[in-house]
């Protein structure tokens, strides 16, 4: 049974506290997946199970650039510019994950239902401590 759940990962929460990742300077990876993915808070790493496959699909997606970190108030927040994919396919979610750090996960994007196109684009919301994608508060 899939599981897909829009979350940071557990482990990349650990993972700050340890000093693992740092997203200033490591390659950011985003693939996409099909609705029988199971990626949710407990994915742990990259995984090809369920990935996208054909229509010009690369297998472990694209490099995340643009990335910028900030913080307002309370909130820390990441964002990073459009994904864009040069491939025809149909997807139902996607993971982010540091591809420096062992394909390490980050987090999980639920589309809320299979997408399809022909130049698949991840519009990233606007870059703000409460619309970010990757944020952190007390």
């Amino acid at each position: 049974m899939s599981s897909i759940v829009q979350t940071q990962t557990t482990s990349f929460k650990k993972e700050l506290y340890e000093a693992i990742h740092n997203l200033s300077t490591d390659t950011l990876k985003i693939a996409l997946y099909t609705a029988n993915a199971n990626l949710n808070e407990a994915t742990t790493v990259y995984t090809t199970s369920s990935e996208v496959t054909g229509g010009g699909y690369v297998a472990g997606g694209v490099v995340l650039t643009g990335v910028t970190i900030s913080s307002d108030g309370y909130t820390a927040y990441v964002n990073f510019n459009n994904a864009a994919f040069s491939a025809s396919v149909t997807a139902r979610c996607a993971l982010i994950y540091n591809a420096s750090k062992a394909n390490r996960s980050i987090a999980v994007l639920d589309f809320g239902s299979d997408k399809t196109s022909s130049s698949f684009i991840i519009t990233m919301p606007s870059n703000t401590a409460t619309t970010a994608l990757i944020r952190s508060s007390n």
